[in-house]
């Protein structure tokens, strides 16, 4: 299901940027003081300029119940987003499939992709991406399912069953024959001995993940097996990056994720604040620790800081693609580091 320029691509050349496409990762962050309806345009918005830009994927991430992020049905955004754009590959980063009947993700990206052949990418995660009251609430299954659910997700999109399976008269239409590029999502060893067992590209988190990063790209490479999808290995890493003028600038426009992300993990999640109010929120000693650890592994700065800090990481693991996800109050600013970053990344 690859796409050529994909497929094509030696892991041996990503040894610096210029060698490396980079996508977006977007949450359509919603922030304080602003309308969801305003998140989901602004989105749609960095999409179409990102294309401009030269970024080669945009990836919206499935997430519930989170005030500030406005994402929560990709094949949704993923129409739109498709729509108001021509050439960019559009898709989810990714859709939960516990959350889901296989057979309903089949048939929404396979229409997805029939209405916009060869731009449509799904990519699939395990985790709940919600708490776990609210994923009870969403689920079908549990995480132990996940392996049948993958398994009749790939029948449904090739239309091939073993003999005596239940569904082999169900047909996904839109879907079968015909679906879009297929990736597994991950943040533990798990999904990339799946990836690698199945012979399709992976995704790892590293921008929440990143001490499991090596050992899960060690994992994907060394039980990776050639299939239909892809002969060699495909990596990809998401990390985040919040990009400005000066290194100072950026240090103070984070500071609005990094506390929303500390509301979120105690139990008090909420919209995107500001980042004077990040300046002004009176930090414990033991929260300003967590702030400065999740940081250390983000690239935040200028052009130059952050490209240097990307090169790195893409010297350290040899992934194949880098998917950058940059969350800040305004959008505007969400944009500017963008535009900083792909500026940068041409002139290297």
């Amino acid at each position: 299901m690859l796409t050529e320029n994909v497929a094509n691509t030696d892991a041996n050349a990503s040894l610096t940027l210029a060698c490396v496409p980079l996508g977006v990762l977007d949450l359509a962050p919603v922030p304080d003081g602003a309308t969801v309806g305003a998140a989901l345009r602004a989105t749609i918005d960095l999409a179409k300029r990102t294309e401009d830009l030269g970024f080669t994927r945009f990836w919206v991430a499935e997430h519930h119940g989170m005030p500030g992020v406005a994402s929560s049905s990709p094949p949704v955004l993923i129409g739109h987003i498709a729509d108001a754009t021509s050439s960019i590959r559009v898709g989810s980063g990714g859709v939960m499939l516990p959350n889901h009947s296989s057979l309903v993700v089949a048939e929404q990206f396979g229409m997805l992709e029939a209405l916009h052949p060869g731009r449509i990418d799904l990519g699939i995660g395990r985790a709940p991406g919600t708490d776990q009251a609210t994923a009870q609430a969403l689920r079908h299954g549990g995480p132990d399912d996940f392996p049948r659910q993958l398994t009749d997700l790939i029948g449904f999109f090739t239309g091939e069953w073993p003999e005596n399976h239940p569904y082999r008269t169900v047909h996904a239409i839109p879907g079968e024959g015909d679906g879009p590029d297929l990736w597994l999502l991950g943040s533990s060893g798990y999904s990339a001995q799946v990836a690698g067992a199945l012979g399709i590209p992976f995704a790892f988190a590293h921008h929440f993940m990143p001490q499991n990063t090596l050992p899960a790209l060690d994992l994907y490479r060394q039980s990776f097996r050639p299939s239909a999808a892809l002969e060699k290995p495909y990596s990809m890493i998401a990390a985040g990056v919040i990009c400005a003028e000066t290194d100072d600038r950026a240090k103070f426009l984070a500071g609005a994720s990094a506390l929303s992300f500390l509301k979120l993990r105690t139990g008090r999640p909420g919209r995107v604040p500001s980042p004077e109010e990040a300046a002004a929120y009176p930090y414990s000693d033991l929260e300003k620790a967590f702030i400065e650890d999740r940081q250390a592994t983000q690239h935040i700065g200028s052009p130059d800081t952050v490209i240097a800090g990307l090169e790195d990481l893409v010297k350290q693991t040899g992934v194949e693609e880098l998917m950058l996800t940059t969350q800040t109050h305004d959008p505007a600013d969400r944009l500017r580091s963008f535009e900083l970053v792909a500026a940068a990344a041409r002139a290297r």
